[in-house]
Protein backbone atom coordinates (compact mmCIF):
# COMPACT_ATOMS: atom_id res chain seq x y z
CA UNK A 1 0.00 0.00 0.00
CA UNK A 2 1.52 3.67 -0.81
CA UNK A 3 1.29 6.52 1.01
CA UNK A 4 -1.37 7.96 -0.78
CA UNK A 5 -3.91 5.15 -0.32
CA UNK A 6 -2.66 4.50 3.24
CA UNK A 7 -3.77 8.24 3.62
CA UNK A 8 -7.02 8.10 2.24
CA UNK A 9 -8.18 5.07 4.75
CA UNK A 10 -6.66 6.78 7.81
CA UNK A 11 -9.17 9.71 6.58
CA UNK A 12 -11.75 7.68 5.85
CA UNK A 13 -11.64 6.11 9.45
CA UNK A 14 -11.55 9.16 10.76
CA UNK A 15 -14.67 10.90 9.41
CA UNK A 16 -16.76 7.49 10.60
CA UNK A 17 -15.17 8.03 14.23
CA UNK A 18 -16.45 12.07 14.23
CA UNK A 19 -19.62 10.82 12.99
CA UNK A 20 -19.88 7.93 15.69
CA UNK A 21 -18.96 10.60 18.48
CA UNK A 22 -21.38 13.13 16.74
CA UNK A 23 -24.35 11.03 16.89
CA UNK A 24 -23.62 9.69 20.48
CA UNK A 25 -23.37 12.87 22.22
CA UNK A 26 -26.66 13.92 20.29
CA UNK A 27 -28.68 10.87 21.79
CA UNK A 28 -31.45 11.65 23.84
CA UNK A 29 -30.06 9.37 26.02
CA UNK A 30 -27.53 9.29 28.20
CA UNK A 31 -24.81 6.63 26.45
CA UNK A 32 -23.04 4.38 28.76
CA UNK A 33 -19.62 6.22 29.74
CA UNK A 34 -17.46 3.45 28.62
CA UNK A 35 -18.59 3.95 25.14
CA UNK A 36 -17.34 8.13 25.38
CA UNK A 37 -14.23 6.63 27.00
CA UNK A 38 -13.83 4.46 23.50
CA UNK A 39 -14.87 7.21 21.17
CA UNK A 40 -12.41 9.84 23.07
CA UNK A 41 -9.44 7.24 22.76
CA UNK A 42 -10.10 6.41 19.00
CA UNK A 43 -10.08 9.54 18.56
CA UNK A 44 -6.88 10.42 20.32
CA UNK A 45 -5.15 7.17 18.31
CA UNK A 46 -6.62 8.75 15.15
CA UNK A 47 -5.20 11.76 15.46
CA UNK A 48 -1.85 9.97 16.52
CA UNK A 49 -1.96 7.82 13.26
CA UNK A 50 -2.63 10.91 11.48
CA UNK A 51 0.22 12.44 12.59
CA UNK A 52 2.77 9.61 11.73
CA UNK A 53 1.08 9.55 8.79
CA UNK A 54 2.55 13.06 7.53
CA UNK A 55 5.78 11.92 9.17
CA UNK A 56 5.59 8.98 6.74
CA UNK A 57 4.31 11.37 3.93
CA UNK A 58 7.39 13.32 4.79
CA UNK A 59 10.17 11.08 5.07
CA UNK A 60 8.82 9.42 1.74
CA UNK A 61 9.21 12.85 0.01
CA UNK A 62 12.57 12.70 1.43
CA UNK A 63 13.22 9.33 0.24
CA UNK A 64 12.14 10.17 -3.49
CA UNK A 65 14.63 13.39 -3.06
CA UNK A 66 17.24 11.49 -2.27
CA UNK A 67 16.37 8.71 -4.86
CA UNK A 68 16.28 11.49 -7.50
CA UNK A 69 19.47 12.77 -6.41
CA UNK A 70 21.42 9.40 -6.39
CA UNK A 71 20.50 8.96 -9.86
CA UNK A 72 21.55 12.37 -10.47
CA UNK A 73 24.77 11.58 -9.28
CA UNK A 74 24.97 7.97 -10.80
CA UNK A 75 24.23 10.16 -14.20
CA UNK A 76 27.09 12.42 -13.38
CA UNK A 77 28.91 9.74 -12.24
CA UNK A 78 28.88 7.85 -15.67
CA UNK A 79 29.05 10.66 -17.76
CA UNK A 80 32.42 11.54 -15.97
CA UNK A 81 33.29 8.17 -16.56
CA UNK A 82 32.69 7.71 -20.15
CA UNK A 83 33.61 11.04 -21.20
CA UNK A 84 36.93 10.72 -19.47
CA UNK A 85 40.22 11.45 -21.98
CA UNK A 86 41.61 8.31 -20.68
CA UNK A 87 40.87 4.97 -20.66
CA UNK A 88 38.56 3.91 -17.50
CA UNK A 89 37.77 -0.04 -17.17
CA UNK A 90 36.06 -2.32 -14.68
CA UNK A 91 36.87 -5.76 -14.75
CA UNK A 92 36.46 -9.00 -12.15
CA UNK A 93 38.29 -10.89 -10.93
CA UNK A 94 39.21 -12.94 -13.95
CA UNK A 95 40.03 -9.58 -15.59
CA UNK A 96 36.65 -10.17 -17.61
CA UNK A 97 35.54 -6.43 -19.19
CA UNK A 98 32.60 -5.38 -16.71
CA UNK A 99 32.24 -1.12 -18.18
CA UNK A 100 34.73 0.10 -20.60
CA UNK A 101 34.57 4.27 -21.18
CA UNK A 102 34.22 5.70 -24.73
CA UNK A 103 38.42 6.28 -24.41
CA UNK A 104 39.13 2.62 -23.62
CA UNK A 105 36.88 1.52 -27.13
CA UNK A 106 39.11 4.49 -28.99
CA UNK A 107 42.30 2.94 -27.40
CA UNK A 108 42.06 -0.69 -28.02
CA UNK A 109 39.84 -0.14 -31.60
CA UNK A 110 36.38 -1.60 -30.81
CA UNK A 111 33.25 -0.64 -30.23
CA UNK A 112 32.12 -0.19 -26.15
CA UNK A 113 29.48 -2.78 -26.92
CA UNK A 114 31.58 -5.71 -28.13
CA UNK A 115 34.27 -4.56 -25.23
CA UNK A 116 32.04 -5.75 -22.35
CA UNK A 117 32.08 -9.09 -22.16
CA UNK A 118 35.24 -9.73 -23.30
CA UNK A 119 38.73 -10.86 -21.51
CA UNK A 120 41.24 -8.19 -20.96
CA UNK A 121 43.68 -10.74 -21.74
CA UNK A 122 42.87 -10.89 -25.37
CA UNK A 123 44.29 -7.23 -25.73
CA UNK A 124 47.99 -8.57 -24.67
CA UNK A 125 50.02 -9.76 -26.69
CA UNK A 126 50.00 -13.82 -27.48
CA UNK A 127 53.51 -14.03 -26.19
CA UNK A 128 53.09 -11.58 -23.16
CA UNK A 129 49.50 -13.44 -21.72
CA UNK A 130 51.01 -15.67 -19.55
CA UNK A 131 52.76 -13.29 -17.62
CA UNK A 132 49.61 -10.67 -17.42
CA UNK A 133 47.56 -13.68 -16.65
CA UNK A 134 50.01 -14.02 -13.63
CA UNK A 135 49.88 -10.70 -12.61
CA UNK A 136 46.20 -10.92 -12.09
CA UNK A 137 46.66 -13.80 -9.92
CA UNK A 138 48.98 -11.75 -7.64
CA UNK A 139 46.62 -8.68 -8.06
CA UNK A 140 44.46 -10.61 -5.52
CA UNK A 141 46.80 -9.68 -2.40
CA UNK A 142 47.58 -6.20 -3.86
CA UNK A 143 45.88 -3.17 -2.59
CA UNK A 144 46.21 -1.37 -5.74
CA UNK A 145 49.38 -0.50 -8.90
CA UNK A 146 50.76 2.46 -10.12
CA UNK A 147 52.28 3.02 -13.61
CA UNK A 148 52.46 -0.79 -14.62
CA UNK A 149 53.87 -0.31 -17.83
CA UNK A 150 53.39 -2.99 -20.46
CA UNK A 151 52.59 -3.65 -23.86
CA UNK A 152 48.94 -4.17 -25.34
CA UNK A 153 47.63 -4.41 -28.85
CA UNK A 154 44.51 -3.02 -30.39
CA UNK A 155 41.70 -5.74 -31.84
CA UNK A 156 43.69 -5.04 -35.12
CA UNK A 157 46.73 -6.38 -33.40
CA UNK A 158 48.65 -3.00 -33.63
CA UNK A 159 51.14 -3.14 -30.65
CA UNK A 160 51.20 0.05 -28.47
CA UNK A 161 52.64 1.07 -25.00
CA UNK A 162 50.58 1.62 -21.86
CA UNK A 163 50.66 2.42 -18.28
CA UNK A 164 48.35 0.96 -16.33
CA UNK A 165 47.01 1.83 -12.48
CA UNK A 166 44.87 -0.76 -10.65
CA UNK A 167 42.75 0.19 -8.00
CA UNK A 168 40.83 -3.25 -6.24
CA UNK A 169 37.12 -3.41 -5.81
CA UNK A 170 35.86 -5.09 -2.45
CA UNK A 171 32.82 -6.90 -1.61
CA UNK A 172 31.04 -6.18 2.23
CA UNK A 173 33.24 -8.57 3.60
CA UNK A 174 36.49 -7.12 2.58
CA UNK A 175 36.70 -9.90 -0.25
CA UNK A 176 38.49 -8.56 -3.97
CA UNK A 177 35.92 -8.83 -6.46
CA UNK A 178 37.44 -6.99 -9.08
CA UNK A 179 39.18 -4.07 -10.46
CA UNK A 180 39.26 -0.56 -12.18
CA UNK A 181 42.07 -0.37 -14.79
CA UNK A 182 43.25 3.12 -15.74
CA UNK A 183 44.87 2.34 -19.12
CA UNK A 184 47.10 5.50 -20.83
CA UNK A 185 48.77 5.26 -24.31
CA UNK A 186 52.78 6.13 -23.48
CA UNK A 187 53.78 4.86 -26.95
CA UNK A 188 54.99 8.85 -27.86
CA UNK A 189 56.35 9.27 -24.30
CA UNK A 190 58.57 6.08 -24.71
CA UNK A 191 59.54 7.50 -28.38
CA UNK A 192 60.53 10.68 -26.49
CA UNK A 193 62.40 8.85 -24.04
CA UNK A 194 64.27 6.61 -25.95
CA UNK A 195 65.47 9.47 -28.05
CA UNK A 196 66.64 11.43 -24.83
CA UNK A 197 68.48 8.35 -24.31
CA UNK A 198 69.79 8.66 -27.40
CA UNK A 199 70.99 12.23 -27.21
CA UNK A 200 72.74 11.88 -24.08
CA UNK A 201 74.58 8.63 -25.32
CA UNK A 202 75.69 10.74 -28.23
CA UNK A 203 76.12 13.88 -25.94
CA UNK A 204 78.30 12.07 -23.72
CA UNK A 205 80.60 10.32 -26.95
CA UNK A 206 80.52 14.00 -28.12
CA UNK A 207 82.04 15.04 -24.99
CA UNK A 208 84.82 12.43 -24.89
CA UNK A 209 85.84 12.92 -28.25
CA UNK A 210 86.10 16.56 -27.66
CA UNK A 211 88.06 15.64 -24.70
CA UNK A 212 90.32 13.26 -26.85
CA UNK A 213 90.74 16.12 -29.60
CA UNK A 214 91.76 18.72 -26.88
CA UNK A 215 94.27 16.46 -25.41
CA UNK A 216 95.60 15.20 -28.84
CA UNK A 217 95.66 19.14 -30.06
CA UNK A 218 97.92 19.78 -27.44
CA UNK A 219 100.21 16.54 -27.33
CA UNK A 220 100.30 17.78 -30.71
CA UNK A 221 101.29 21.18 -30.35
CA UNK A 222 103.65 20.30 -28.07
CA UNK A 223 105.25 18.02 -30.22
CA UNK A 224 105.49 20.18 -33.27
CA UNK A 225 106.51 23.38 -31.26
CA UNK A 226 109.85 22.09 -30.39
CA UNK A 227 111.42 21.10 -33.54
CA UNK A 228 109.78 24.21 -35.47
CA UNK A 229 111.32 26.36 -32.91
CA UNK A 230 114.56 24.88 -33.71
CA UNK A 231 113.90 25.15 -37.58
CA UNK A 232 113.30 29.19 -37.10
CA UNK A 233 116.18 29.16 -34.91
CA UNK A 234 118.88 27.59 -37.04
CA UNK A 235 117.48 29.53 -40.14
CA UNK A 236 118.01 32.99 -38.25
CA UNK A 237 121.68 31.74 -37.69
CA UNK A 238 122.20 30.97 -41.07
CA UNK A 239 121.01 34.77 -42.13
CA UNK A 240 123.49 36.53 -39.47
CA UNK A 241 127.32 36.14 -40.29
CA UNK A 242 126.53 34.37 -43.77
CA UNK A 243 124.15 36.82 -44.67
CA UNK A 244 126.16 38.57 -47.30
CA UNK A 245 127.68 35.21 -48.15
CA UNK A 246 124.79 34.03 -49.87
CA UNK A 247 123.33 34.54 -53.31
CA UNK A 248 120.00 36.44 -53.49
CA UNK A 249 118.78 33.37 -54.53
CA UNK A 250 119.78 31.62 -51.49
CA UNK A 251 119.23 34.67 -48.92
CA UNK A 252 115.38 34.45 -50.70
CA UNK A 253 115.29 31.14 -49.68
CA UNK A 254 116.81 31.07 -46.25
CA UNK A 255 114.17 34.27 -45.47
CA UNK A 256 111.23 31.73 -47.08
CA UNK A 257 112.02 29.45 -44.35
CA UNK A 258 112.37 32.13 -41.55
CA UNK A 259 108.98 33.61 -42.53
CA UNK A 260 106.97 30.47 -42.97
CA UNK A 261 108.31 28.86 -40.20
CA UNK A 262 107.15 32.30 -38.06
CA UNK A 263 103.72 31.57 -39.64
CA UNK A 264 103.70 28.09 -38.70
CA UNK A 265 104.89 28.25 -35.15
CA UNK A 266 101.81 31.32 -34.94
CA UNK A 267 99.70 28.25 -35.96
CA UNK A 268 100.72 25.95 -33.06
CA UNK A 269 100.96 28.20 -30.82
CA UNK A 270 97.19 29.55 -31.63
CA UNK A 271 95.79 25.56 -31.53
CA UNK A 272 98.06 25.32 -28.33
CA UNK A 273 96.22 28.17 -26.41
CA UNK A 274 93.09 26.77 -27.69
CA UNK A 275 93.27 23.41 -26.67
CA UNK A 276 94.28 24.81 -23.03
CA UNK A 277 91.04 27.74 -22.97
CA UNK A 278 89.02 24.44 -24.13
CA UNK A 279 89.52 22.13 -21.46
CA UNK A 280 89.82 24.95 -18.71
CA UNK A 281 93.88 24.41 -18.22
CA UNK A 282 95.06 27.88 -19.39
CA UNK A 283 95.89 29.83 -16.17
CA UNK A 284 96.09 34.11 -16.15
CA UNK A 285 98.44 35.66 -14.61
CA UNK A 286 97.78 38.81 -13.29
CA UNK A 287 100.34 41.80 -13.17
CA UNK A 288 100.92 45.50 -13.27
CA UNK A 289 100.94 46.59 -16.64
CA UNK A 290 100.38 49.96 -18.64
CA UNK A 291 97.54 49.40 -21.52
CA UNK A 292 98.93 52.82 -23.42
CA UNK A 293 102.10 51.20 -23.30
CA UNK A 294 101.50 47.94 -24.06
CA UNK A 295 99.36 49.05 -27.32
CA UNK A 296 101.44 51.44 -28.95
CA UNK A 297 104.19 48.07 -28.48
CA UNK A 298 101.37 46.12 -30.30
CA UNK A 299 100.72 48.93 -33.29
CA UNK A 300 103.97 49.34 -33.84
CA UNK A 301 104.82 45.59 -34.61
CA UNK A 302 101.65 45.31 -36.66
CA UNK A 303 102.76 48.61 -38.37
CA UNK A 304 104.49 47.01 -41.41
CA UNK A 305 101.43 44.73 -42.09
CA UNK A 306 99.61 47.77 -42.54
CA UNK A 307 101.71 49.58 -44.76
CA UNK A 308 102.09 46.12 -47.05
CA UNK A 309 98.13 47.17 -47.82
CA UNK A 310 98.77 51.04 -47.45
CA UNK A 311 96.28 51.44 -44.64
CA UNK A 312 96.12 54.06 -41.49
CA UNK A 313 96.47 52.54 -38.29
CA UNK A 314 95.40 54.57 -35.71
CA UNK A 315 95.64 54.73 -31.85
CA UNK A 316 93.69 56.32 -29.41
CA UNK A 317 94.14 56.22 -25.56
CA UNK A 318 91.68 58.23 -23.52
CA UNK A 319 92.80 56.87 -19.95
CA UNK A 320 93.07 59.11 -17.06
CA UNK A 321 95.00 56.25 -15.46
CA UNK A 322 96.45 53.56 -18.04
CA UNK A 323 98.05 51.18 -15.32
CA UNK A 324 95.99 48.47 -14.79
CA UNK A 325 96.01 44.80 -13.45
CA UNK A 326 96.07 41.69 -16.50
CA UNK A 327 97.87 39.64 -17.75
CA UNK A 328 99.86 41.34 -20.13
CA UNK A 329 100.73 38.50 -22.60
CA UNK A 330 97.15 37.52 -22.91
CA UNK A 331 96.05 40.88 -23.17
CA UNK A 332 98.10 41.56 -26.04
CA UNK A 333 97.13 38.25 -27.52
CA UNK A 334 93.54 39.76 -27.70
CA UNK A 335 94.73 42.97 -29.27
CA UNK A 336 97.48 41.40 -31.99
CA UNK A 337 94.26 38.80 -33.15
CA UNK A 338 91.94 41.65 -33.61
CA UNK A 339 94.49 44.25 -35.19
CA UNK A 340 95.89 41.42 -37.47
CA UNK A 341 92.27 40.60 -38.69
CA UNK A 342 91.08 44.02 -39.14
CA UNK A 343 93.39 44.29 -41.19
CA UNK A 344 93.84 40.94 -42.87
CA UNK A 345 90.31 41.82 -44.11
CA UNK A 346 90.80 45.72 -45.01
CA UNK A 347 91.81 46.43 -48.60
CA UNK A 348 91.17 50.42 -48.38
CA UNK A 349 91.07 52.47 -45.65
CA UNK A 350 91.94 52.42 -42.08
CA UNK A 351 92.00 50.34 -39.11
CA UNK A 352 91.51 52.39 -35.42
CA UNK A 353 92.33 50.83 -32.49
CA UNK A 354 90.71 52.87 -29.27
CA UNK A 355 91.05 52.35 -25.49
CA UNK A 356 88.93 54.28 -22.62
CA UNK A 357 87.71 54.36 -19.06
CA UNK A 358 84.03 52.98 -18.98
CA UNK A 359 83.53 53.40 -15.44
CA UNK A 360 86.12 54.08 -12.63
CA UNK A 361 86.82 49.89 -12.66
CA UNK A 362 86.01 49.26 -16.22
CA UNK A 363 87.98 49.68 -19.52
CA UNK A 364 87.05 49.13 -22.82
CA UNK A 365 89.10 48.20 -26.00
CA UNK A 366 87.96 49.06 -29.86
CA UNK A 367 88.98 47.65 -33.02
CA UNK A 368 87.86 49.83 -35.76
CA UNK A 369 88.00 49.02 -39.47
CA UNK A 370 86.95 49.61 -42.98
CA UNK A 371 87.40 46.06 -44.18
CA UNK A 372 84.81 43.66 -46.18
CA UNK A 373 82.19 43.92 -43.10
CA UNK A 374 80.45 40.56 -41.97
CA UNK A 375 76.87 39.50 -42.32
CA UNK A 376 74.12 39.67 -40.12
CA UNK A 377 73.71 35.73 -40.32
CA UNK A 378 77.33 35.49 -40.15
CA UNK A 379 77.67 36.90 -36.57
CA UNK A 380 76.71 34.37 -34.42
CA UNK A 381 78.91 32.44 -35.62
CA UNK A 382 82.66 34.43 -35.97
CA UNK A 383 83.39 33.62 -32.48
CA UNK A 384 83.35 29.29 -33.48
CA UNK A 385 86.44 27.58 -33.69
CA UNK A 386 87.74 26.55 -37.31
CA UNK A 387 85.43 28.66 -38.92
CA UNK A 388 86.21 31.67 -41.23
CA UNK A 389 82.59 33.35 -42.64
CA UNK A 390 83.23 32.78 -46.42
CA UNK A 391 84.85 29.24 -47.74
CA UNK A 392 86.47 31.38 -50.82
CA UNK A 393 87.58 34.14 -48.05
CA UNK A 394 89.23 31.51 -46.49
CA UNK A 395 91.50 30.54 -48.86
CA UNK A 396 92.23 34.46 -49.68
CA UNK A 397 92.99 35.04 -46.43
CA UNK A 398 94.78 32.09 -44.60
CA UNK A 399 94.94 30.66 -41.05
CA UNK A 400 93.02 28.51 -38.55
CA UNK A 401 89.80 29.82 -38.00
CA UNK A 402 90.25 30.18 -34.15
CA UNK A 403 91.63 33.42 -33.68
CA UNK A 404 88.26 35.21 -32.69
CA UNK A 405 87.41 31.97 -30.68
CA UNK A 406 90.65 32.13 -28.77
CA UNK A 407 89.81 36.21 -28.17
CA UNK A 408 85.93 35.58 -26.81
CA UNK A 409 87.28 32.34 -24.42
CA UNK A 410 90.42 34.75 -23.22
CA UNK A 411 88.08 37.95 -22.46
CA UNK A 412 85.51 35.35 -21.01
CA UNK A 413 88.42 34.20 -18.94
CA UNK A 414 89.06 37.67 -17.50
CA UNK A 415 85.20 37.87 -16.29
CA UNK A 416 85.14 40.51 -19.44
CA UNK A 417 82.49 40.87 -22.32
CA UNK A 418 82.75 40.85 -25.82
CA UNK A 419 80.46 42.38 -28.42
CA UNK A 420 80.98 43.22 -32.47
CA UNK A 421 78.88 45.33 -35.24
CA UNK A 422 79.37 45.31 -38.90
CA UNK A 423 77.74 45.70 -42.10
CA UNK A 424 79.01 44.39 -45.61
CA UNK A 425 80.92 46.37 -47.23
CA UNK A 426 81.10 48.92 -44.27
CA UNK A 427 83.42 47.20 -41.61
CA UNK A 428 83.65 45.81 -38.36
CA UNK A 429 83.81 47.17 -34.54
CA UNK A 430 85.14 45.09 -31.94
CA UNK A 431 84.04 46.01 -28.47
CA UNK A 432 85.98 44.08 -25.37
CA UNK A 433 84.97 45.23 -22.09
CA UNK A 434 87.81 44.22 -18.96
CA UNK A 435 87.48 45.15 -15.39
CA UNK A 436 90.51 46.82 -14.67
CA UNK A 437 91.64 44.62 -12.15
CA UNK A 438 91.70 41.02 -12.34
CA UNK A 439 92.30 37.49 -11.07
CA UNK A 440 94.25 34.82 -11.15
CA UNK A 441 93.37 31.39 -11.24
Amino acid sequence: MNAYKFRQQVERVHQQASELNIQANSSPLSPPTPLQESLKRLNTALEELRIAEEELRQQNEELVAIRQALEAERQRYQQLFDFAPDAYLVTDIDGKILEANRAAANLLKISQNSLVGKLLAQFIPENERRNFTNQLLRLQNIEKIQDWEIRMQTRENLIFEAAISIATIRDSTGKPKGWRWLVRDITTRKQVEQKIRTMQLQNLQLQEAAKLKSHFLAMMSHELRTPMNAILGFSQLLLRPQYDRFSPQTRNMVERIVSSAKHLLALIEDILDFSKLEVGRLQLKPEELNLEELIVKVTEELHCLAEQKKLALNVSVQLENPIIINDSTRVQQILVNLLSNAIKFTDIGSVTVEAREVTVDKIVLIVQDTGIGIAETDLQQIFQEFRQIDQVLSRKHSGTGLGLSIVEKLVHLMKGTITVNSKVGEGSTFCVELPRTIQGK
